[in-house]
């Protein structure tokens, strides 16, 4: 369900990192090589991105396909960035909470994404509720699980965590309450990259330059595209590239009380 990519790197037109290659984001929304689970992306799409001198990235999101919006491949002709998160959305439930249920979700300077699905969504994710403050759940943008992971997400943030540790620990998190979870999560501030890859797939791109992109599937068929392992955090920033294993819930032994 989904697919989704973020690149850092030097300014380049939205259009050539989304549209223009050959099996880019664009035409993953309707024929996507990879995909696991679902077969088109038509539930929504968004891009965001980082304009130089404004710390808060823009946003375009829309309910519908992305080859329906007549409108995005001439503003991705010509909007150039640094920095940018998109997806195309294959909805759980079609239509539900329509744009606002499109990644990418914002706070700040911060853009999310979430491939995959919390497995035996909502009734999973009760036990999880507690540790959220009411003011978080009360102003939820879509009542998803995409969004609530994201809450999740951005709670572990405010409270002192960096975008990896906040995905890593999002994932065990929700992978404890709901076993068999697909948690591809893809967090930016612009600056940084961090994305996991558990239960579904994950590749990255790295060239000289520092240019960076992480996307769920090749856009295109350069030999140089890496498989991210799945159970595995990536984090990226301009100077480099680091991988790092997302601990198994289920295989962390639980400790016995003292006696």
């Amino acid at each position: 369900m989904c697919r989704h990519l973020a690149y850092l790197g030097p300014e380049e037109p939205l259009g050539r990192l989304l549209v223009e290659p050959p099996h880019g984001l664009y035409r993953q929304s309707w024929a996507p090589r990879r995909q696991r689970y679902g077969t088109v992306n038509a539930d929504g799409f968004g891009v965001g991105w980082y304009a130089p001198g404004d710390p808060v990235p823009a946003r375009y999101r829309r309910a519908g396909p992305i080859w329906a919006d007549l409108s995005f491949a001439d503003l991705a002709r010509v909007v150039r960035t640094g920095a940018l998160l998109a997806a195309v959305r294959d909805a759980t439930l079609a239509g539900a909470d329509a744009e606002a249920a499109a990644a990418p979700f914002a706070a700040g300077r911060l853009l999310f994404s979430h491939n995959g699905a919390v497995a035996g969504w909502p009734q999973s994710a009760a036990p999880l509720v507690p540790g959220l403050p009411p003011v978080d759940l009360l102003s939820l943008e879509a009542r998803s699980d995409s969004a609530f992971v994201w809450a999740l997400v951005l709670h572990r943030l405010r409270g002192g965590d960096d975008l990896g540790r906040a995905l890593a620990g999002t994932v065990r998190q929700v992978a404890e309450a709901a076993p068999a979870s697909r948690l591809n999560l893809l967090l930016t501030d612009g600056e940084t990259v961090a994305a996991t890859a558990w239960g579904d797939t994950l590749f990255s791109l790295a060239e000289p330059g520092g240019r960076t992109v992480v996307a769920s599937e090749p856009y295109d068929d350069d030999p140089h595209w890496q498989e991210v392992p799945d159970r595995t955090l990536f984090t990226a920033s301009r100077t480099g590239v680091l991988l790092t294993p997302v601990e198994d819930p289920a295989s962390v032994p639980k400790k016995e009380p003292c006696t």
